[in-house]
């Protein structure tokens, strides 16, 4: 299928011609069209600035909501600039809805797999920091139920700068 919809890697890059689009934007005020207010919103989720990157979802979602036959495009520039806020089951809800009507779009299937790298990459830095946190947790919770007294010197031997020896039971007899 050919289509005009750039790749994600695109997204990355906002160029020379943000300052234009935001000045037509801007002298068009409250009777902007929809195509300027649709390169405007490109050209903000291209910048590096999380807070014009939501502008941009923004001004996408109004565009999506008032102008149908600009729907298509949006739901792939909506689904992009939520990948970009780290928004990533709203990214996929869109590329989802695209990737109905249109499976073969090769744009969507790429930010598809770009969406599925990145869930799985921080479902997997979340698991480690959960189960640090948990061996943790269950370390301090095993010297509790032991001997508290223990779990308040190895707490203190923990947090103290100064190394500390303490022989286990059995090594000096």
């Amino acid at each position: 299928m050919v289509t005009n919809l750039p790749y994600a890697a695109d997204a990355e890059r906002q160029g020379r011609l943000y300052p234009v689009l935001r000045a037509q934007y801007e002298k068009e005020g409250e009777f902007v069209g929809v195509q300027t207010k649709f390169n405007y919103a490109w050209g903000l989720i291209k910048s590096d600035k999380r807070n014009e990157q939501q502008e941009g979802v923004q001004l996408l979602s109004q565009i999506f909501r008032t102008a149908l036959d600009r729907r298509r495009e949006c739901l792939y520039y909506i689904a992009l600039g939520n990948f970009k806020l780290g928004n990533y089951a709203e990214a996929r809800r869109y590329n989802d809805l695209l990737l109905e009507h249109e499976p073969e779009n090769l744009q969507a299937i790429s930010l598809q797999q770009l969406i599925d790298d990145k869930v799985a990459k921080e479902g997997l830095m979340g698991v480690a920091i959960v189960g640090g946190v948990a061996l943790a947790a269950g370390v301090i919770g095993g010297l509790l139920v032991r001997d508290p007294a223990a779990a308040i010197h190895h707490e203190a031997v923990l947090s103290s700068s100064i190394p500390i020896f303490s022989p286990s039971p059995g090594i000096l007899g």
